[in-house]
């Protein structure tokens, strides 16, 4: 193993998704492999109830001067950031308030509130007075969070689909590394709404039930919500409690095969998880665990899993989480990366990784993956977790563990 340290740490992270709406909550149901936050919904769809990956938690408010905000992504979004809420208090102290960036990833902003409020206009003829379009403005996350916090540097919300999130972090490193700002606030939010439902379900990409990636029999994703945010920084962090997680290695790539079907061969996400292992310094042998992007579609579970196996060995640990939490879309990137710094964190004191929650019935047609069985330990030093979006735009990162 070989690894010169980048300089680069997530010391603060905050979760809230189907799993739990705390760092020790969702750990717990991400080990035990817990469905309950998967559950159906009959509001979501035209014509038929769908299962989803719902927040159950009560969610703060979002404070009244921020009202052009107030919609349930910000919500979710503050419910993360709370979480943290100490951590960045001592950030700002240490750096200014001209010195953090904030860098989102999302798909949905507030397209939530805009249904309603297109629904109101339909009956009566006008908006309600409460509705502003930048409530589900792209950049509203970012925005909000910024302005909550005071912040008076670059604030961005990067939406390429599924790998939005994701490539938050990419976008946060090159920040700090060109000297825009010393840290950033760096994450991920979606929420449920009608739009991406219906509009995967044309594309006939939804799951009849809760989604069985790698399975013979998987029909589609199933859809989720939440948010997760931790601070990046390029110091590490003074004490060596949970939080001295290094951002070890960020690979982009972007294949751009298709509007939404990916590369056959994976050429995209082979290139991401090969130059995120060149930039940790590693080779593909000191990766422990893998979270798979695992969306359970047909073309994508063949694609990354043809991926997989062109870059490591097919003895490598690895599992999708999203049987567990939906496919967060904009915020799977973000969220995925806080379970893993999960994983690597002292939370997890008997090391064990996520299982991967399937019927078990193996798809002939691929070459089977290594996936994590329930209650699989392992001391993961290194862990990467994969997002492969529509249009080939794809992205890698890699977690260690000081």
């Amino acid at each position: 193993m070989s690894n010169s340290s980048s300089g680069y740490f997530l010391s603060a992270m905050g979760i809230i998704c189907a799993l739990g709406s705390n760092k020790k909550t969702v750990l717990k149901n991400l080990l035990f492999g817990s469905q309950a936050g998967m559950v159906n919904s009959s509001e979501l769809l035209l014509n038929a109830d769908v299962t989803v990956g719902q927040v159950s938690a009560d969610l703060p408010a979002i404070p009244a001067e921020f009202s052009l905000y107030n919609c349930r992504n910000n919500q979710l979004l503050l419910g993360a950031l709370e979480q943290i809420k100490s951590q960045v208090s001592k950030l700002i102290e240490r750096y200014g308030h001209q010195r953090i960036a904030v860098v989102l990833g999302s798909s949905t902003s507030g397209i939530l509130e805009g249904e309603a409020a297109l629904k109101s206009y339909l009956s009566d003829d006008k908006f309600p007075e409460n509705y502003h379009y930048k409530k589900q403005e792209m950049g509203s996350p970012a925005e909000f969070l910024s302005a909550y916090l005071g912040l008076e540097n670059v604030a961005i919300t990067i939406s390429t689909a599924c790998s939005s999130s994701g490539k938050a972090f990419a976008s946060a490193k090159n920040y700090i590394q060109a000297g825009v700002c010393d840290a950033a606030i760096v994450g991920g939010v979606d929420s449920l709404c009608r739009l991406t439902l219906n509009g995967f379900t044309s594309l006939e990409s939804v799951s009849k039930s809760i989604c069985n990636p790698f399975s013979q029999n998987r029909d589609g994703i199933s859809i989720g919500e939440g948010a997760a945010v931790f601070i990046l920084q390029r110091e590490a962090p003074e004490t060596r409690n949970p939080i001295n997680i290094q951002l070890a290695g960020v690979g982009e790539s972007s294949d751009a095969h298709h509007m939404s079907a990916p590369h056959p061969e994976g050429a995209g996400a082979i290139n991401a998880m090969q130059v995120a292992l060149a930039d940790a310094n590693l080779q593909a042998n000191d990766i422990d665990y893998i979270n798979l992007h695992g969306t359970a579609t047909l073309k994508n579970d063949v694609m990354e899993s043809r991926a997989m196996l062109n870059v490591f060995n097919a003895d490598k640990l690895c599992s999708s989480t999203k049987p567990l939490t939906g496919h967060t879309l904009g915020a799977a990137g973000a969220i995925e990366l806080a379970l893993c710094w999960l994983i690597l964190s002292n939370y997890n004191t008997n090391h064990q990784l996520p299982p991967h929650i399937w019927d078990g019935k193996t798809d002939i047609n691929m070459q089977p993956l290594n996936l994590v069985e329930s209650g699989c330990t392992k001391n993961a030093h290194w862990i990467m977790s994969n997002s492969f979006a529509f249009g080939g735009s794809n992205v890698s990162l890699i977690l260690g563990k000081l």
